[in-house]
């Protein structure tokens, strides 16, 4: 019970990440607030929780709409007094206009920078105040790999992602006397329902040949990451990144190559 009683607010929390997380935090005596854009779906899913004895329950966020950050942040601090874990586990890309430099128009560029940086920067700017009036809090930044590994499309997700990780450290820097945690969470490839309906096999295959533990990371382990970030047992770490991604980008780029050379020896 590392979150007993603790308020936890998640973003994008009906599914993935989000609903791992959500999942995890509950499990570990937590207070939970989905924020999603679907309350239907979200208190369908905080119903299925609480049959098993959680405390979960459901605010609206949509994030394409910025004040709906702020609403949600209030309604939490009128019902609770106080949120003292926030996860900010939006993001979004479009892989059809989300390209390279060459072929992604400026206007989608700054539309995917935007909106993930947004997720981050509303959200936050908002429980701030109050985390510094209750003592001190955490906020836990949901990243990417794709923040730390430079990729050849998806340039405007890439950015946010990587912009994301210093945004965090700049808030780390700048709350840390008020007691405020920031940290951030890389995930690797991870076997979500969007990785797994979006990608394809091939694709899938390709990157795990370049991932030294070869699998999928599963949700509950990213949020067994965040579950850390929330936890007193992270009480004197901040600005930190936390890459779960199963060593990916960790050992040379011909990794994959000489792991089928030294296969074929074998053989």
């Amino acid at each position: 019970m590392r979150l007993q009683n603790k308020v936890v607010l998640v973003t994008a929390s009906t599914r993935g990440i989000g609903l791992a997380t959500v999942q995890a935090c509950a499990m570990e005596g937590a207070i939970v607030y989905m924020a999603a854009r679907n309350l239907d779906l979200a208190q369908q899913r905080a119903e299925e929780l609480n049959q098993k004895g959680y405390h979960v329950h459901t605010v609206y966020n949509d994030a394409t709409k910025l004040d709906s950050y702020r609403t949600m942040i209030e309604e939490v601090i009128k019902l609770e007094g106080r949120i003292d874990v926030l996860v900010n586990n939006f993001g979004t890309s479009n892989p059809q206009t989300d390209l390279d430099i060459e072929h992604t128009k400026w206007e989608d560029f700054q539309s995917t920078v935007n909106i993930n940086l947004a997720s981050v920067y509303v959200s936050s700017q908002a429980v701030i105040p109050h985390m510094k009036k209750q003592g001190g809090g955490s906020i836990i930044n949901i990243s990417s790999i794709g923040g730390l590994t430079p990729d050849i499309a998806r340039i405007g997700y890439a950015v946010s992602k990587d912009a994301i990780i210093y945004l965090s450290k700049n808030i780390a820097v700048q709350t840390a006397r008020s007691n405020i945690r920031v940290n951030v969470v890389c995930p690797g490839q991870t076997a979500t329902d969007a990785v797994m309906n979006n990608m394809s096999p091939e694709f899938q295959e390709f990157f795990l040949r370049h991932t030294p533990i070869k699998r999928m990371g599963k949700p509950e382990e990213i949020a067994a990451a965040v579950v850390y970030f929330a936890s007193d047992e992270s009480a004197y770490t901040t600005g930190q990144v936390m890459a779960v991604h199963g060593g990916f980008g960790l050992p040379t780029p011909v990794f994959a190559d000489m792991i089928d050379l030294s296969a074929e020896q074998k053989h």
